[in-house]
């Protein structure tokens, strides 16, 4: 009963992507540069992150200290979806 209950929980939680969109959207400037993408394989769920050059510094934050709390969060909602979710920035494109 408990593993039902887990996974109704599960489901009702957001996923990565999800999660990201409503993070980085509010913190960075340029939302229209903003692409988050998520693939999923047999190791987990990657999440990867692009934005523009002049938010990178945002995202990253002062001795990347942001984006390792990106991932950690990241981390608690992996463990609420029983998956493993993981943080990959890309480099900006312009």
């Amino acid at each position: 009963m408990a593993e039902d209950e887990n996974a109704a929980q599960a489901q009702k939680t957001m996923s990565g992507k999800e999660f990201l969109c409503f993070v980085l959207a509010s913190l960075v400037d340029d939302r229209d540069k903003l692409v988050i993408e998520e693939n999923r394989d047999d190791l987990g769920t990657l999440c990867t992150v692009q934005v523009s050059s002049r938010d990178m510094g945002k995202l990253i934050g002062k001795n990347g200290q942001t984006v390792n709390a990106l991932r950690t969060l990241l981390r608690v909602l992996g463990g609420i979806r029983n998956e493993r979710l993981n943080l990959k920035i890309l480099e900006p494109a312009d």
